[in-house]
């Protein structure tokens, strides 16, 4: 069982147990109660605690944080290529192709998900949580948590300066500025349980955008959500009379320029939710898309 240890500070000192694992460690109330529940789930200096108690500088916490269900019987090792970008003991950061979902499906076992490429490589019995999700046309970086908590951490943390994700897109048309934040919100389209739409009554939703590159009427853009709605960026291009390229929902389809949507997830700028490290990572520009911008990679 994967466990993870905390020293009681000064400024700790004289606080209750439950204080210091719910602000501290990050605790959820359903976790606690759950551990509580166990001979080891949660300990102070080796020795599991009688009560709520007081805790004093030094004191050592050690929680278990592994996951105790089976992981889902609906996933179906599949073994695909799948670029591992980081890992530890508590997560995992992967550069997902276009063409690969997010999640394992019940109606397509067989379909290339994440979930299923991890399980062939790492066994069915390890648990794997998707952190960000992307679109199955959507290329590049994803967060993987390898257990409940370290998952329950990093989706607090979405959106917020401490887990920032770039784009990268290529839009046909450019803005008419060479920067900009574009706060629309949105919805679903009518009678559509897909498509999304800018609306009214929509979902408060803002993307940040900066002009890269232009080739002919092409313009790479790089793309910062700070939100997290469904087809936000392809929404949000589109509204502003730059849908991205390939796009067959909010633009133009057109395989012969490229077969999906050109979005790609770029950087991920990540405070590690357990450790505090500060995580840089990036993920090249997929062949498709360089093809579309020659010479230029950024």
């Amino acid at each position: 069982m994967q466990t993870i240890s905390w020293t009681v500070s000064p400024s700790e000192d004289g606080k209750k147990l439950r204080s210091v694992l719910k602000g501290s460690l990050g605790l959820s109330s359903h976790a606690l109660a759950s551990l509580t529940h166990t001979k080891t789930g949660i300990q102070v200096n080796g020795s599991r605690p009688l009560d709520n108690i007081v805790l004093y500088t030094g004191d050592v916490i050690t929680v278990e944080v592994g996951d105790r269900k089976p992981p889902s019987a609906t996933v179906v090792p599949l073994d695909a290529p799948l670029d591992i970008v980081y890992e530890d003991e508590h997560l995992l950061v992967v550069n997902k192709p276009a063409g690969m979902v997010s999640l394992a499906s019940l109606s397509r076992p067989d379909s290339p998900s994440v979930p299923s490429v991890l399980a062939y490589r790492y066994g069915v019995d390890v648990p794997f949580h998707i952190v960000n999700r992307l679109d199955k046309g959507t290329s590049g970086l994803m967060v993987v948590s390898k257990n409940g908590y370290t998952h329950n951490l990093l989706r607090q943390m979405l959106h917020s300066p401490e887990f920032c994700r770039e784009y990268r897109g290529i839009s046909v048309g450019c803005p008419s500025e060479e920067s900009g934040i574009i706060d629309l919100p949105i919805g679903r389209a009518e009678g559509s349980i897909v498509k999304r739409m800018i609306r009214p009554d929509g979902a408060p939703s803002i993307s940040r955008y900066q002009v890269l590159q232009r080739r002919g009427n092409l313009t790479l853009l790089a793309l910062i959500p700070e939100t997290g709605r469904t087809h936000q960026l392809r929404v949000h291009c589109a509204a502003i009379s730059c849908p991205l390229a390939g796009d067959w929902l909010y633009g133009t389809e057109d395989h012969a320029l490229i077969a999906r949507p050109a979005l790609h997830s770029y950087a991920l700028h990540l405070r590690h939710p357990v450790t505090g490290r500060q995580l840089e990572l990036t993920a090249p520009l997929p062949e498709d898309m360089v093809g579309l911008l020659e010479p230029f990679r950024s």
